[in-house]
């Protein structure tokens, strides 16, 4: 895995190359700017992208735009953005772009080392890793998708955990239920989400892109559970 690393604190930035080395990952790159971020990976053409939010000159929304350009002039790329916070405009800009392959963490998730790690694989291997925080307060938009109002708060509380990219074991311990449970779960959101089987379609990413498009473009499921959401750990 080649990853560029672009964050402007110094000690951060370095803490991050070392941990990935660490961990046999070539970190082909860092940056203290978004400028220098895009131009590294013009040049060394990596397969991740992380990026801090805020970055010079002006500290704030560097980071997110150079995500968008870098998406745009390579499509496939996978980027993992990190905020000291959850800064909802900027999740939502990020999500328009498309969701496979993106990541949108808090900064404190980093010192969660096998977290971190889990997020980073995710992402570069095509899916989503949507920190719980930012999932949560994407919630406080107007409706958008009728169709998520149909859900019950336990199935909210399943598809907000698949679009943070758990399997269903993971969905399973987090909710502290069975295996069988979260799978009677993810039928009764496929069939309310009105997804079908069908050769073409993964219905779990279907439902997953539904949910996280949704929220990110301004939709709001009637009822969306706040501050229910488990932390990572």
């Amino acid at each position: 895995m080649r990853i560029v690393i672009a964050e402007d604190d110094p000690l951060l930035r370095e803490g991050l190359a070392l941990l990935l080395r660490a961990e046999a990952l070539d970190v082909v790159a860092t940056a203290g700017t978004a400028e220098e971020a895009l131009d590294a990976i013009d040049v060394h053409e990596p397969d991740v992208a992380i990026l801090d939010v805020r970055m010079p000159p002006t500290h704030t929304d560097e980071g997110i735009v150079a995500a968008v350009e870098a998406r745009r002039r390579r499509p496939g790329l996978a980027v993992l953005v990190l905020s000291a916070y959850v800064e909802q405009s900027f999740a939502t800009e990020l999500l328009g772009g498309g969701v496979q392959g993106l990541g949108y963490l808090l900064k404190e998730r980093v010192g969660r080392v096998e977290e971190f790690l889990d997020a980073l694989r995710r992402v570069a291997a095509g899916g989503t890793a949507i920190d719980p925080e930012v999932v949560a307060q994407l919630f406080t938009r107007s409706r958008q998708d009728t169709r998520l109002e149909r859900l019950s708060p336990r199935e909210r509380d399943v598809l907000a955990l698949m679009a943070e990219g758990l399997g269903n074991s993971a969905v399973a311990e987090r909710l502290v239920v069975t295996d069988g449970a979260v799978h009677k779960h993810i039928r009764s959101i496929f069939a309310k989400l009105d997804l079908a089987p069908t050769d073409q379609v993964d219905r779990r990413v279907a439902a997953v892109l539904r949910y996280l498009e949704a929220v990110g473009a301004g939709g709001q499921p009637a009822g969306a559970p706040r501050g229910r959401i488990s932390p990572l750990s």
